[in-house]
């Protein structure tokens, strides 16, 4: 499965993008009523196991890379796997952020100067 985040487009609110493609490799979306179902649940299991292959796959790239010795061979398929897990992450991310609530453009404008303030504030150390 590859995924290509230009080649989704959903067709209205209300449609989640599934972590799965049709037969043709088409994109797959769920309609819901806000309840999730059971399919939303099977949907939530499939990206929680792609999350945890991503961050085992992250691991077993870093590891080839540091080898000093890895081949050709080993480094195609540390970077395949990356790739794959890459897009399953894009996928993810895309469908969770389709489902965010959307602000509202005039409310946002009048709260931007008020909550400057109230937002916290990360030492420079934190960030490594």
């Amino acid at each position: 499965m590859s995924y290509d985040r230009n080649a989704v487009t959903t067709t209205g609110p209300g449609l989640r993008l599934l972590p799965w493609e049709t037969d043709t490799g088409k994109p797959c979306f769920l309609s819901t009523n806000g309840t999730p179902g059971a399919l939303a649940r099977i949907a939530d299991e499939i990206e929680a196991d792609q999350l945890r292959d991503g961050a085992d796959v992250l691991m077993g790239a870093r590891a080839v890379l540091d080898d000093r010795k890895a081949g050709e061979y080993a480094l195609r398929l540390a970077l395949r796997a990356a790739t794959q897990c890459l897009g399953d992450v894009l996928r993810i991310a895309d469908s969770r952020g389709a489902r965010l609530p959307q602000p509202d453009d005039a409310q946002d404008a009048d709260d931007s100067d008020d909550d400057q303030d109230d937002d916290p504030q990360l030492p420079a150390e934190a960030c490594g």
